[in-house]
């Protein structure tokens, strides 16, 4: 049931997120060999799963290590809590199983506004604890830690990217984060969905989503935006710029488009955002503001049939691949 062919063989530095919310999921194994077949050389785990984990030992697979929301709280209460958990979720998949781990990400989008401010005390102590739990376990230098965050956690007043700064509401803890994130050369994760902006706006310019889009451009001073994904994260590095961190290293954890659940979403629509997202990342092409392209894991490899439709019914449908490892489309 593998797609034989490679999805994108050649491009370097793509990374993948692996979600696990599948009524029936494929073996650990079969997903390793799919991430390895299709040019996947990074890949983000949304928890500490075992079976992955293993699986992806001696790959040769960079790997991102995930933290639970539900996490958060008992991580910032104690020390030893976090000491406990890297020892179970980082030293030992590195050193008994040859797991290259590479970052911990400290929760998920925990500032979403949907949570109403639920993780708000909690992400960044849970944050420093990890951090000091990975120094005292001696690796800090190559196990970095990061939160990934929702774009809303920054916005612009003047509709334009050099506009951008913090939501004013967690505007104070951001700068704790981002400080911390600096000291200890650690990345800031973003997850940016054009497709989302598309599916929220009924007057948002179709267009304008795509990478190869056909919609008028948006014009900021010297700067002219012709896609959404680089206006959204050149906002970021505005916000980051205002602020005194002009040169944070940034991780694009989440970007991708479903193919079903919605009119927008299919697998044309998919096919066509995607190719041009993986065609920036061959090409080494970054954003105006930053010309160093940025890591980007794409979400996702595969669909998972568990997931809540909350957000809407094409949460289940974002994997590149069917539930049980056939290709949806071709990208090349």
């Amino acid at each position: 049931m593998i797609c034989g062919q490679g999805l994108v063989k050649e491009v370097k530095g793509l990374a993948c997120n692996w979600g696990t919310q599948s009524t029936h999921p494929l073996q650990p194994n079969i997903v390793v060999q799919l991430l390895k077949d299709n040019g996947f050389n990074k890949v983000k785990l949304f928890e500490a799963d075992p079976g992955a984990l293993k699986a992806l030992g001696n790959s040769g697979i960079q790997v991102m290590v995930g933290i639970p929301n539900d996490l958060l709280a008992p991580l910032a209460s104690s020390v030893q809590a976090a000491i406990n958990w890297v020892q179970q979720n980082v030293s030992d998949y590195v050193s008994k199983h040859g797991v290259d781990i590479r970052y911990v990400a400290v929760g998920n989008e925990p500032f979403l506004k949907t949570y109403k401010d639920t993780f708000l005390q909690t992400t960044f102590p849970a944050l420093q604890n990890i951090q000091a739990a990975l120094i005292k376990a001696g690796l800090a230098k190559q196990v970095k830690v990061t939160v990934p965050l929702n774009a809303d956690v920054y916005q612009t007043d003047s509709g334009l990217p050099s506009g951008g700064n913090f939501r004013p509401d967690i505007h104070d803890l951001m700068m704790s984060i981002i400080k911390f994130l600096s000291d200890s050369y650690s990345p800031l994760t973003i997850n940016i969905y054009p497709f989302l902006s598309l599916n929220a706006d009924p007057n948002f310019p179709k267009e304008y989503a795509y990478f190869n889009g056909s919609a008028a451009p948006v014009v900021d001073g010297s700067i002219t935006y012709t896609n959404v994904f680089e206006a959204n994260f050149d906002t970021l590095i505005s916000a980051l710029e205002k602020n005194g961190f002009p040169s944070l290293s940034v991780i694009v954890g989440e970007v991708g488009w479903p193919t079903d659940g919605d009119p927008s979403a299919n697998a044309e629509n998919a096919q066509r955002f995607n190719q041009g997202l993986i065609n920036r990342i061959s090409q080494g092409q970054g954003t105006p503001k930053r010309k160093t392209p940025p890591d980007v894991y794409l979400f996702s490899l595969i669909d998972e049939d568990n997931k809540s439709t909350q957000p809407g019914n094409f949460e289940r449908h974002w994997g590149v691949f069917n539930y049980d490892g056939s290709i949806k489309y071709q990208l090349v």
